[in-house]
Formats: structure tokens, C-alpha cells, sequence
């Protein structure tokens, strides 16, 4: 998989994000205009049910694909900004880390987007009720030296 080709899909991908827009609540920050493969994007994401847990928050979602996409999935995190705290959720570690399967190698399918991916993390956010970190979050947070693709996680928890 050449680079040439994750640049191809990443460029009819913000070609349809230009023409058709993205759904309610996922706005594009930057699309990576200062890298020559635009790998690296900025999205924000609103939770747009009535959860007290995220009402009238913003998160900012940091997207970086890998040469290989979209046969390997893209590094995604939220980032803390002042404005743009990471969010509370079993699943999302205060570094910003999201453990979700479809960010992994056995959860990712090709036929997934940018687009597809904030609305799966939306998703998870809406279902949530449970104002916690996952279980361990500070040990891991400090113990981490790992990039989010090369962890290997255990998901067992489908209840949130």
C-alpha cells in the first residue's frame, strides 16, 4: 500500500466532507493543508442528545493516518484544550486515548471513514452514563509509552 494511495482515499474523503458537509455535530478543523499527504486532522464532535454528562460540550478529535490507510485504521485521540476538554467515558483514558474496537487492527474495516469513525465515538458518547475513566487510567496513563495503534486492548465491555 503505497502512500500515494492513502492520499488518493484521504482526498475523496475530504472531497465528500466538501460537497455533501458531515452530519450534525461533527464539524472539520483541519484537514492536514500544511502536510503534503494531509495525514493529520482535526475534527470536533458534540454529543447532541440531552446527556448531562457532555451537554454543550465540544471535543476535539486529532485523526493521523497511517501510509497504509485504509487498509489500517487511522490514530485517533481526543485532545485536551482549554476550550476542548477530553471527555469522561469508561472507554476514553484522561490522556486522551479512546479504547474502541474499531480503532484497532481486528475491529477496522477499509470500507470505514473519517466521517464513519467520529460518528461511532458520538455514538459511544451518547450511550454512556457513567461519569468515570476506565478502570486503571492513572497507572496507564503514566506507565504508557506506547503510540493508541500499538496498544493491545481487551474489549470486553459492551455495556457502555
Amino acid at each position: 500500500m503505497s502512500a500515494g494511495m492513502s492520499g488518493r482515499r484521504l482526498m475523496k474523503e475530504l472531497s465528500k466532507i466538501q460537497n455533501d458537509g458531515l452530519p450534525p455535530g461533527i464539524e472539520l478543523v483541519s484537514s492536514g493543508e500544511s502536510d503534503a499527504d494531509n495525514s493529520d486532522w482535526l475534527l470536533d464532535i458534540r454529543v447532541l442528545d440531552d446527556n448531562p454528562l457532555y451537554k454543550n460540550q465540544v471535543y476535539r478529535l486529532r485523526f493521523r493516518f497511517p501510509k497504509a490507510y485504509p487498509i489500517e485504521p487511522p490514530e485517533v485521540t481526543f485532545e485536551n484544550r482549554p476550550d476542548r476538554p477530553i471527555p469522561m467515558h469508561p472507554h476514553v483514558y484522561s490522556n486522551g486515548i479512546i479504547c474502541l474496537d474499531l480503532l484497532g487492527s481486528q475491529g477496522w474495516s477499509p470500507v470505514q471513514s473519517a466521517q464513519s469513525v467520529c460518528m461511532s465515538i458520538q455514538s459511544m458518547l451518547t450511550s454512556n452514563n457513567k461519569n468515570e475513566r476506565p478502570e486503571g487510567d492513572e497507572q496507564f496513563v503514566k506507565m504508557n509509552k506506547s503510540r493508541p495503534r500499538d496498544i493491545q486492548f481487551l474489549y470486553d465491555d459492551n455495556t457502555v
